[in-house]
């Protein structure tokens, strides 16, 4: 590549940032790797980067949304070339990875929460590969780590919740009482909150991130004692299915999920992550790559919230676009009057293990 096209190249991609500022459990199935490049040069200015997906990608949830953003960035650079491996099971991870950072890849993205120690050890033996990790808190010389402030989009979930709750009674589909769950459930409560003082948050915790029977089984508990909003952080969109199957209000999570969930879906709160990973790929290739930790939100479009379903009132959304204008413009302070009024970043992020007053947990699994 010449010298001036390479200065092009990179003009282009420093201009694509300008504007811009877990995760699931283990699964006992082989890894499998797939190369969709749109470089094959071995010319020593392609970026390489991997993708390691825990699942496969399918067509919905956490693998999705993280697919979505490889494939974004694959189309805007031409000096990028990528490579997924799915199913690569976190238990035998640490292993796979090494294998991984031999393969002369450029930077690595570790998108499973169950991947931090893993990569954590690896590191330190490849220290001319740069490691990504979705959604944990360790860092390293050559590890980063990377999330994105889904507790906003929960919170104005929960506003639209909460004005179309008639029982006050909602129910939430949860996978493990962990911080990053917990977070979430805080933020839509108190979003409810805003518009329901009332209303109560019934959680049932299922002890796992992707099983469609389980998951429709706790929407069914819910709904049998009550709720007649079902909420959801899980992979699978089961819960929503069941409760817009018994004509109850549905709020799924991961990616759009109206398609799937029928006519009672509401939304979904959803990530973009081309938003990181374009950033991330473009300071690898101007040599300006550090480990950090990006941890934006709506203002960076990183996370937000899903087209709305088919019958949800204009009013509802209306009220939740004027309260996403508060929290970019600064008027709304979604953790104000609780506990977590004055947490620092790190403590909201990794030590939120307490409910907000209207939430109640039904079931621990």
């Amino acid at each position: 590549m010449d010298q001036s096209r390479r200065n092009a190249l990179k003009g282009i991609a420093s201009s694509a940032t300008v504007g811009l500022a877990g995760c699931l459990g283990s699964q006992t199935v082989p890894s499998t790797a797939t190369t969709t490049a749109t470089t094959t040069s071995a010319d020593s200015e392609t970026v390489r980067a991997a993708f390691v997906y825990h699942d496969v990608v399918g067509d919905f949830g956490w693998q999705w949304a993280h697919e979505q953003g490889r494939r974004t960035i694959e189309a805007e650079f031409e000096w990028l070339e990528t490579e997924i491996f799915e199913k690569s099971d976190p238990t035998e991870s640490e292993r796979r990875f090494e294998q991984y950072a031999q393969r002369g890849f450029d930077i690595i993205f570790a998108t499973s929460y169950d991947y931090m120690d893993p990569v954590y050890s690896v590191a330190p033996d490849f220290p001319d590969v740069k490691f990504e990790h979705c959604s944990g808190y360790k860092e390293r010389e050559n590890m980063g780590r990377y999330f994105g402030r889904m507790y906003q989009p929960r919170f104005l979930s929960g506003i639209a919740a909460g004005l179309l709750t008639e029982q006050d009674d909602i129910g939430y589909v949860a996978a493990y009482p962990i911080p990053e769950v917990i977070r979430g459930i805080n933020a839509f409560a108190l979003g409810i909150a805003e518009v329901a003082q009332d209303a109560t948050v019934r959680v049932h915790y299922t002890n796992t991130w992707s099983d469609a029977t389980i998951e429709s089984d706790a929407a069914e508990t819910l709904m049998g004692d009550g709720a007649d909003v079902i909420a959801q952080h899980q992979n699978y969109p089961a819960a929503a299915q069941r409760a817009s199957e018994a004509g109850i209000w549905a709020i799924g999570y991961n990616s759009p999920m109206g398609d799937i969930v029928g006519e009672n879906y509401v939304t979904s709160p959803i990530w973009d992550w081309s938003v990181f990973y374009r950033d991330a790929v473009t300071q690898v290739y101007n040599e300006r790559w550090e480990p950090d930790f990006f941890w934006k939100g709506l203002e960076s479009g990183i996370v937000g919230l899903s087209d709305w379903g088919p019958n949800v009132p204009t009013s509802v959304i209306d009220q939740v676009k004027e309260e996403r204008e508060r929290i970019l413009n600064g008027d709304q302070a979604i953790w104000a009057g609780t506990a977590y009024e004055s947490a620092t970043d790190a403590e909201l992020y990794t030590e939120m293990n307490d409910y907000v007053d209207n939430v109640v947990v039904d079931s621990e699994g």
